[in-house]
């Protein structure tokens, strides 16, 4: 999420008075692989905007897009809203609406508005705490290597992720920093040690890696590759301490792995320095 005002910039949204704003755009070439349906591009367009919302810790309330295209077609555009309605729903917030404008690329533009009267930002994380995901890593990864063999039914299913609202709300009293995943695990970690001015080492065989991956995957390295470094997973990245997690992991929807440690200062995995890797906007 891009702010206007330098001063709220940097975190999964902007937060003004307890009310959370963000907004994402999709392109056809870089976000939508050949086979993306018009459902799942609905989904996924609001459904990112509703991760930002998660990360803050926040309530969504409702979403809106803006629906660009060479051509209009009617079914297209109602699967559109089918997708982004049914994601909302899924969350507890509201799609109301949108605006439709003729572009050369089939190009699209989420927002979503929500509450986080006590947000959680990125800037909070202290040495000696821990860092934990939500759910599990690598599914959009391999999502686009099943586009890319034509099995576009399981690419699909597979893009349709769910938006950890639920889990924000739930871990919103104890985390001390969070975000989404959207940029890639590694990434995630850099940002989060930058704005916390902490550092992070984790392990690789404690990650989280989706059963997806271990179907696509050729070897070690693109397991990795799909689970690390190449993004749009929008899961939750948060630190906190144990103890606190404890308390709430049976309210929490989702499962919560710990990966490792808040250090002073350096992003390790196994003791080498986890290279500054994702996905790039």
């Amino acid at each position: 999420m891009l702010a206007g005002d330098v001063g709220r910039a940097g975190d999964d949204a902007a937060v003004i008075d307890g009310l959370v704003v963000t907004t994402d755009m999709l392109h056809e070439r870089t976000d939508f692989p050949r086979g993306t349906t018009r459902y799942t591009a609905g989904w996924r367009t609001i459904g990112a905007s509703l991760s930002d919302v998660a990360a803050m810790g926040g309530a969504a309330t409702a979403a809106v897009a803006a629906y660009g295209a060479p051509t209009f077609d009617d079914e297209e555009i109602a699967a559109f809203v089918d997708g982004a309605s049914d994601v909302c729903e899924l969350t507890g917030a509201e799609y109301v609406g949108g605006d439709l404008d003729s572009h050369d690329e089939f190009t699209v533009a989420g927002a979503v508005v929500g509450r986080a009267d006590d947000p959680v930002y990125r800037s909070g994380a202290s040495p000696g705490e821990t860092v934990y995901v939500t759910g599990t890593l690598g599914r959009t990864g391999a999502a686009v290597r099943e586009f890319d063999r034509g099995h576009v039914d399981r690419g699909n299913d597979l893009f349709q992720f769910e938006p950890r609202v639920a889990a924000g709300r739930q871990l919103a009293p104890v985390a001390t920093a969070m975000m989404d995943s959207s940029d890639g695990l590694a990434r995630s970690l850099h940002q989060l040690a930058a704005a916390s001015d902490c550092g992070f080492e984790i392990g690789w065989d404690r990650l989280p890696v989706d059963p997806s991956v271990d179907a696509v995957a050729a070897d070690a390295v693109e397991r990795r590759e799909l689970s690390t470094y190449f993004g749009e997973d929008f899961e939750l990245v948060f630190t906190a301490e144990p103890a606190a997690v404890d308390e709430v992991r049976g309210a929490v929807d989702v499962s919560l792995t710990e990966i490792g440690t808040v250090t002073d200062a350096g992003v390790v995995a196994d003791g080498d320095p986890l290279p500054d890797q994702g996905y790039t906007h």
